[in-house]
């Protein structure tokens, strides 16, 4: 469905809207111009009167209204939501349907960055070594290369169709 605004109800209140900040600008001016004729010299030099007609003038912009100019004709567009629902592929053997046979940057530091948490909570090592010294995120990375995690990664397609990958079959 596409809503279209009223472009001259838009274009009516953009010109009411800038008639009404001339008249205030006019009506600024013209006050400023009769309280400079109503005083005298000595009281324009005074600081304290400096300060608050600097007061008075900051109450008067702070009164404004800022309204936004804005001449873009804007459409919006809803879209009907697809309604999906997730299957299987079953592949034979050691085959891999979905995406590339290694596995991605984005799959690696997902599955790093969740064990390398696991880790640094105090979880059991899934390989044995020389573990004094070392961050969860090298040691994760190790238990990634050696292929010692007992993890399936799920690839989905857009139309639901999904395959869920052990970490066994993919390069690394």
């Amino acid at each position: 469905m596409v809503e279209e605004l009223n472009n001259k109800d838009i274009d009516k209140t953009l010109e009411e809207s800038k008639e009404e900040i001339e008249t205030k600008t006019t009506i600024k001016k013209l006050s400023k111009q009769k309280k400079k004729e109503s005083r005298s010299k000595s009281e324009t030099k005074t600081p304290k009167s400096r300060i608050k007609n600097k007061k008075v003038l900051a109450r008067q912009e702070e009164t404004t209204p800022q309204v936004p100019v804005s001449l873009r004709k804007e459409e919006f567009v809803e879209y009907d939501e697809f309604e999906y629902t997730l299957r299987e592929i079953n592949s034979q053997g050691k085959e891999i349907l979905i995406g590339p046979k290694r596995l991605t940057r984005f799959e690696k530091a997902r599955i790093t960055g969740a064990r390398s948490l696991q880790i640094s909570y105090g979880a059991p090592l899934m390989i044995n070594g020389n573990v004094i010294g070392r961050s969860s995120i090298s040691l994760a990375i190790e238990e990634l290369e050696k292929k010692a995690l007992p993890i399936s990664i799920r690839r989905t397609l857009p139309n639901g169709i999904y395959q869920d990958i052990p970490l066994e079959w993919l390069k690394t």
